[in-house]
C-alpha cells in the first residue's frame, strides 16, 4: 500500500508588519545600549575618575580632666582633610557633620559649611574642640579614670559629608563620605596614636 503523501499549502502565512517593526525597534535599541556602554567604558578609561574622600590626618588631646564629682572637661584638636584626586573635575562638599564621643557620651559636634575642592587638590579643616563641663555617670567616670591610669583614652568619631562631582560628559555623581572610627590618645602627653580613619575604600 503506497504511503500517503503530505500536502502543504502553496501560500505561506505572511508575517504581520507590526512584528517586523517590533523586531527592528528592539534591534536598534540593543545596538544603542551596546554603543552607549562602549562609549561610557572608553570615557571612564580616558577620564579615570577618582572618588573624593575625607580622612583624619592628625589629632592632639590638648586637655582632659575629671574631678571627684565626675565632671569631665576636655579639649581636642582634629585635622580632617577633604581630598579630590580628580585631575579634570572639582568636587563639592556639603552637610559636613561629625560627632565626637567618649564612652558613648557625645562631647562635641564638628561641622563645616559647604566648600569646594579644586582639581587634584585638598582642603584641611583644623577643628579645635573644647567641651563644656560634662557630667558623667559613675560607670562612665570610672572608665575615664581607668583610661587615664592606663595612659590610653579612646574617642569615637562618626559622621559624614555629602559630595558631588562631575565625571566629564558622563554626568554628576553624588554620595556620602562616611567616617566611623576610633581616635586613640596618650593623655599623659596628649599625643595621637595614628590609625586609619578615612572614608576612602581600602
Amino acid at each position: 500500500m503506497a504511503p500517503k503523501s503530505k500536502f502543504s499549502t502553496s501560500r505561506e502565512r505572511a508575517t504581520h508588519p507590526l512584528v517586523w517593526c517590533g523586531a527592528i525597534i528592539c534591534t536598534i535599541l540593543t545596538i544603542a545600549v551596546i554603543i552607549g556602554g562602549i562609549v561610557t567604558f572608553i570615557g571612564y578609561l580616558v577620564i579615570h575618575p577618582r572618588v573624593p574622600y575625607v580622612s583624619v590626618m592628625d589629632a592632639y588631646l590638648d586637655h582632659i580632666q575629671i574631678d571627684y564629682a565626675g565632671i569631665l572637661e576636655i579639649q581636642v584638636t582634629i585635622l580632617i582633610r577633604a581630598k579630590n584626586g580628580n585631575e579634570k573635575a572639582h568636587a563639592s562638599f556639603s552637610d559636613s557633620s561629625y560627632s565626637l564621643s567618649l564612652n558613648r557620651e557625645v562631647v562635641a559636634q564638628l561641622v563645616a559649611p559647604p566648600f569646594e575642592v579644586g582639581k587634584n587638590s585638598s582642603v584641611n579643616f583644623n577643628y579645635v574642640v573644647p567641651s563644656s563641663p560634662i557630667p558623667l555617670r559613675p560607670d562612665q567616670a570610672e572608665d575615664v579614670d581607668a583610661g587615664l591610669k592606663k595612659d590610653l583614652i579612646i574617642f569615637d568619631l562618626k559622621g559624614s559629608s555629602r559630595v558631588r562631582w562631575r565625571i566629564g560628559s558622563l554626568g554628576s555623581v553624588r554620595y556620602l563620605c562616611r567616617l566611623d572610627c576610633q581616635l586613640r590618645f596618650h593623655p599623659l602627653n596628649g599625643t595621637y596614636i595614628p590609625s586609619r580613619c578615612s572614608s576612602k575604600a581600602k
